[in-house]
């Protein structure tokens, strides 16, 4: 019931986001919107919720319970830059917004990349400390090293995205020449 209940919250946290981008953009209510997209939150709350009460009537800690606090730690860290992320999209693309930023190169890539990693940060925080709590809630009652092993994942996740921004920073990503750019180059060494 779980893993059900896991896929549910997925799969209404995109409907609850094409629903609100919709009311705002297609349909002309942005309060409206802004409301259902205010939902979302509410989704993991009752993951929350579940996950905890199955553990109280007895439930043995599984991945389950692991991939749960997973998908609210990633809620937490990542939920709001993707609401944001596709608002800015939906306002390009259906109300006549700016054009959102494109990839960035150098500094300003690694820079991201770090941003990124202190949101993994706080997901995985999130999720290791709904982790602890579900494992001083069951106590010595049951076997918890299905739990404690997915607090350790949450541990890697967080350095396989701190591998990849220090890859940003080492080794900047170069902005491509355009044609125009290389066409100036080669006029200016054909000049000297």
């Amino acid at each position: 019931m779980l893993v059900a209940l896991i896929i549910a919250c997925e799969v209404g946290f995109w409907v609850l986001l094409a629903g609100g981008l919709a009311l705002r953009y297609l349909a002309g209510m942005p309060r409206l919107g802004a409301a259902v997209l205010l939902c979302e939150p509410l989704l993991e709350l009752v993951l929350l919720v579940v996950s905890f009460g199955d553990l109280k009537n007895g439930g043995e800690p599984s991945w389950r319970h692991g991939l749960a606090a997973f998908y609210i730690g990633y809620t937490v860290g990542y939920g709001h830059y993707t609401v944001k992320w596709l608002d800015r999209h939906a306002a390009h693309r259906f109300a006549g917004g700016p054009k959102p930023p494109g990839t960035t190169y150098g500094k300003a890539r690694a820079v991201h990349e770090w941003k990124l990693w202190a949101r993994t940060l706080a997901g995985a925080a999130v999720a290791a400390g709904l982790l602890q709590a579900g494992i001083w809630y069951v106590g010595d009652a049951a076997d918890t090293s299905g739990l404690q092993a997915w607090q350790a994942g949450a541990l890697r996740v967080l350095g396989i995205q701190a591998l990849i921004a220090a890859s940003y920073t080492i080794w900047p990503r170069k902005a491509p020449v355009d044609a125009a750019d290389a066409a100036d180059a080669e006029l200016a060494k054909s000049d000297r």
